[in-house]
């Protein structure tokens, strides 16, 4: 495939989930992905690194040749989108990218057919995709959920995903809050949703767990086990969500995911959980476009990681990115501007960037979270330090 020389050429994009990966060209004329270009690989989120990039690497080396040198990368959190770092600890998945430089790997697997690598949320993906073109169009306000692994998730704000300042949760992720005295993903992801059913199922040699698939169907089928399961994690979704929809004035919420396919059975837990908890009666919504919008939110160019992918937003307006911070024109953030804002020390953010495991993880999260409002970028400072003249 070779674009014609008044033709722009396709934007290569990657979608990199917790049991797939899917490739694509998006044509940036139409903003939607080229027939017969859609690539979709197993992933195994627990293999080794290498295996996971190599399986990653081979979706995108399946794509025809002819397209851009940049290349889009919705990814899952917690990541480093910036410097393209896996942060991944305890969440049950991609555990051994945790500390490993994904950009370069994916770089050097890509054959030269990469110049750059731009990652970015996965959940923002979705969101922005569905605001282009799905569900949230034509909503100003809106929260937008991933369903699978974990439970991901994004505030937008005239299309763009808000991740600082009073309306959102930490971050901008639901993921981050508590219910019921423990973290959220230990009650709404695939693996708190198997382990409340092996509480629940009272049937003697049973076989081996099934999948959340599997117990949906069976909540069909009139197990009470399987559907209280289903209930109970998504009442408590809806319990932690409805303050934030709330506050945030949202006018939809939008629901994409694995888990989405049972919307049977999510619904009227989700619903019932918001309304329990006093929340707004705000539109429940499922994707119109699960599959497609993680591959069209990358290109759309609401989102970059050139840019920060986050304003903070006060509800009296959108407040610019960086304003309130005494950076001189002309000078990129340095690690002392991400400590200022962090309220830590310059050197704690360079052992949060090591990936010291000595460094609290509410400190790490605060960081990460300037880095992110900043738009820091790790060579930057490099360069400071080698001529000794950081921050």
């Amino acid at each position: 495939m070779t674009a014609s020389p008044t033709e722009r050429a396709p934007v290569p994009v990657l979608d990199i989930g917790g049991t797939h990966v899917t490739a694509a060209l998006v044509d940036p004329g139409t903003n939607r992905p080229r027939p017969g270009t859609v690539i979709r690989e197993p992933l195994d989120s627990r293999a080794e690194s290498g295996a996971v990039l190599d399986t990653v690497a081979r979706a995108a080396l399946a794509l025809p040749a002819g397209h851009g040198p940049c290349w889009g990368v919705a990814m899952p959190g917690p990541f480093d989108y910036a410097a393209g770092i896996g942060r991944f600890a305890g969440v049950g998945k991609f555990e051994s990218l945790s500390g490993v430089d994904v950009g370069a790997g994916l770089r050097g697997r890509l054959a030269g057919r990469a110049e750059r690598l731009c990652f970015l949320n996965d959940a923002d993906a979705f969101a922005v995709g569905e605001y282009d073109c799905g569900a949230a169009a034509g909503h100003d306000r809106v929260v937008c959920l991933t369903l699978g692994t974990g439970v991901g998730s994004s505030f937008l704000s005239a299309g763009r995903p808000v991740h600082t300042g009073p309306l959102v949760p930490p971050s901008g992720h639901v993921h981050r809050l508590a219910v019921y005295g423990r973290p959220l993903e230990d009650t709404v992801s695939r693996r708190g949703l198997r382990a409340h059913y092996a509480r629940l199922r009272t049937a003697a040699g049973d076989p081996p767990l099934p999948d959340v698939r599997e117990i949906a169907a069976r909540a069909r089928k009139g197990d009470t086990a399987a559907a209280e399961a289903f209930r109970y994690a998504f009442d408590a979704l809806g319990r932690a969500l409805a303050p934030w929809i709330d506050r945030f004035r949202a006018t939809a919420v939008v629901v994409g995911g694995s888990m989405a396919r049972s919307w049977d059975l999510i619904h009227p837990a989700l619903t019932t959980g918001l309304a329990s908890a006093g929340g707004p009666d705000t539109p429940v919504l499922p994707a119109r476009r699960p599959e497609e919008a993680p591959l069209i939110g990358p290109p759309t160019g609401h989102v970059t990681h050139r840019t920060p992918h986050e304003d903070q937003d006060t509800g009296a307006g959108r407040q610019r990115k960086g304003k309130g911070h005494d950076r001189s024109p002309g000078r990129g953030p340095t690690m002392h501007d991400v400590g200022k804002l962090a309220q830590v020390s310059a050197m704690t953010v360079s052992r949060v960037l090591k990936n010291d495991p000595g460094v609290s993880e509410a400190t790490r999260e605060r960081v990460f979270a300037a880095i992110d409002r900043l738009g820091y970028r790790r060579n930057q400072t490099a360069r400071s330090l080698r001529l000794g003249a950081a921050g």
